[in-house]
């Protein structure tokens, strides 16, 4: 077979077959997922293609602008977003904003404009390569530089303001209003003290796990003066678990040991 007739397939679109499927399904994704995190998930699918498909089209510095800028920070605050506002959050199905509708349907008419001419212009014209940009304005850095604060500053400066627009958006779903004074150091204390005497409880520390020569400090319950168990000594945990000791022994050893203090106490006052 002559090698001669095949065509010549290079690094640059084998990726764009691989990648570029995958920013159109990261894309629709974004527009056809009913749960929000799904759709952000996909965003971060289409712009780690891109930024692939610009580092296949030697521009590695957009390449990692891509990544570490929108797939990071930007991704990062979608999600803050999200978290604030909630996941579970039902959306109103009521319209706030007046002719919400036509101006949607006037943008959507305005973006699939923006895209039909935008291909046919790619069709038709001669493609412009990155090679030939980075010669023109002497690298990757300096054209991007000539682009973003020339031919497209006021489109860079409106995606800033509405990056913008959405953290302080963010800060202000986050925040809600107080309904009732904030209570201080003193009120709160007030309050535990009140629900501890409510409950009839004593407000200081619970007792502490027996120590017991023969058993495990964390596992024995404490006894009181009285010889009884404290309840309150012991993890409910360790109660569920049954890794609890068995305080039956340990209230006849300490029975035991009263017994023998109290005779031994009785023959000294004898013996005196």
């Amino acid at each position: 077979m002559n090698t001669a007739l095949l065509p010549l397939v290079t690094g640059a679109e084998v990726t764009f077959w691989i990648a570029g499927p995958l920013a159109v399904l990261g894309a629709l994704g974004l527009v056809l997922s009913r749960r929000a995190v799904y759709a952000a998930l996909s965003m971060a699918v289409a712009m780690i293609a891109l930024a692939v498909l610009y580092a296949s089209l030697g521009a590695p510095f957009l390449a990692m602008t891509q990544i570490i800028v929108y797939t990071g920070a930007v991704m990062m605050m979608f999600l803050f977003v999200l978290m604030m506002v909630g996941i579970d959050t039902p959306d109103s199905a009521v319209e706030t904003l007046k002719a919400q509708r036509p101006l949607a349907a006037l943008i959507g008419i305005g973006v699939a404009s923006l895209l039909f001419f935008g291909i046919g212009g790619a069709l038709h014209a001669a493609p412009a390569t990155v090679t030939e940009a980075n010669a023109q304005f002497g690298g990757n850095v300096q054209g991007l530089a000539n682009l973003m604060f020339g031919r497209y500053v006021f489109v860079f400066e409106l995606a800033s303001a509405l990056l913008i627009v959405s953290a302080v958006g963010a800060m202000l779903l986050s925040h809600h209003q107080r309904v009732s004074k904030k209570l201080g150091q003193r009120e709160q204390a007030q309050a535990r003290m009140k629900a501890y005497a409510d409950a009839g409880e004593h407000p200081g520390p619970l007792p502490n796990s027996g120590v017991y020569a023969t058993t495990n400090a964390i596992g024995a319950p404490a006894l009181l003066p009285d010889g009884s168990v404290s309840e309150k000594s012991l993890s409910r945990t360790l109660v569920l678990r049954g890794a609890a000791v068995d305080p039956l022994p340990l209230k006849q050893l300490t029975g035991q040991t009263f017994a023998a203090i109290e005779a031994i106490r009785d023959e000294d006052e004898v013996d005196q």
